[in-house]
């Protein structure tokens, strides 16, 4: 059996991050994706289900900026507009500094400690703080032309980006460009001057789907399983995140033949790494009222990792499923426990007071600061043998607890 699911492992690894080039919400690499899953996983006994979502498909083929007779090269934030604006350029480093510039009109350059951190989308309902919900107000009612944004390195917001867009939000519409925090300084240098910014930028409107496959149980009351599919633009997205879609995969392979008290429902959750969370709140709504009958949630994000072990976490679990679950993963010696993390999509379950076990790499900090977000997270950096251990291990729990009145 090991043998057998390190192969598949492979196999999906190469479709989901090679033979499919991108997994961004809303694009066709996407759509194949969430249909590739949902004919591999049918094939296993499982019903499926995808419910489509409204979302945008957006591209770009890069930006410039022309300061003083020099060209910089820049990108297009994510999900910008696109422009091309010849205007004065003003430079801001602090919100106070923000709230006293005449900006309207202008090309704005967002630098220092302004722009340490990616600001969260507008409507972003899981995490929303004032300070950035302030920042769009100042640049909104007094809306300049452009927005340049001067960016360092913040993994614990953008991973392994550098630079990263401060601005990744679809429902913002002053168009921005980001570029790294040393060639920001010398275009601060040309303040007062007029700048030409061109953006190359795209919207489409799009969609995309959930996969939801179910394993209907004897009695009532379910086990979610759960990972997102889709992945960052520019990335194959190896870890962040078909690893964990993949591990879904191999579990479902391992349960062909499976029954018991509990229905199975296993998810390829659609736009985690998606300024919108469209699959993440679509999913919510479908099970509002209906999160009492889940037993136990498993998420799966980041694991795989060549380096160190997977690392699990239990969250709002009763002692004696904390004792059960600790007891059946320490016979797995590539499993140790973590420590809590809640940048993932178990926290719709957590939310709900379910009991949660969440996967991931035992280096995510790591990962976050060298790989999450790049191009260099390819199925290099994943080991299928882990995957297929992981998958085995959520095999046992799963059957112990069918077995559990």
């Amino acid at each position: 059996m090991l043998e057998s699911l390190i192969q598949s492992a492979r196999a999906h690894l190469d479709m989901l991050c090679a033979t499919i080039p991108t997994r961004a919400v809303g694009s066709a690499g996407n759509q194949r994706a969430t249909a590739w899953f949902a004919e591999t996983i049918h094939a296993f006994g499982f019903m499926t289900e995808m419910p489509i979502f409204d979302c945008m498909d957006w591209s770009s083929e890069g930006a410039t900026i022309t300061a003083g007779g020099t060209v910089f090269s820049a990108q297009s934030s994510p999900y910008a507009l696109g422009c091309d604006v010849h205007a004065p350029l003003v430079c801001v480093s602090m919100v106070s500094e923000l709230e006293a510039a005449a900006i309207t009109g202008k090309v704005l350059l967002l630098h220092g400690e302004i722009a340490r951190e990616q600001l969260m989308p507008k409507h972003f309902t899981f995490y929303n703080p004032e300070e950035h919900q302030h920042i769009y107000r100042l640049l909104e009612t007094n809306p300049p032309a452009a927005i340049i944004t001067a960016t360092g390195r913040n993994p614990d917001m953008a991973g392994a980006l550098y630079p990263f867009p401060m601005f990744e939000d679809g429902d913002f519409d002053i168009p921005s460009v980001y570029l790294t925090d040393d060639e920001g300084a010398q275009i601060a240098r040309h303040t007062g001057q007029r700048l030409h910014l061109v953006s190359h930028a795209q919207r489409r409107a799009s969609s995309g789907c959930n996969v939801i496959a179910r394993k209907a149980g004897n009695a009532a009351g379910r086990i979610v399983v759960m990972a997102h599919i889709d992945a960052k633009a520019g990335t194959p997205g190896a870890l962040d995140n078909a690893a964990g879609v993949v591990t879904l995969l191999l579990l479902a392979e391992s349960l062909i033949n499976a029954s018991g008290q509990y229905s199975i429902e296993i998810v390829a959750l659609n736009g985690e790494d998606y300024y919108a969370t469209p699959g993440e709140l679509d999913y919510l709504r479908r099970n509002e009222g209906r999160f009492d009958d889940i037993a136990l949630g498993i998420n799966m994000d980041g694991l795989g990792y060549i380096a160190g072990q997977t690392a699990y976490s239990l969250y709002e679990c009763p002692a004696a499923l904390s004792e059960r679950l600790r007891a059946t993963l320490a016979k797995y010696p590539g499993l140790s426990e973590g420590q809590p993390w809640y940048q993932g999509d178990h926290m719709l379950l957590i939310m709900q007071g379910r009991p949660v076990l969440a996967l991931t790499s035992q280096c995510a900090n790591e990962l976050l600061a060298n790989v999450i977000h790049t191009a260099n997270d390819t199925p290099a950096q994943v080991d299928p043998a882990r995957l297929a251990e992981a998958a085995l291990a959520l095999h046992t729990v799963i059957a112990q607890m069918q077995q559990t009145t």
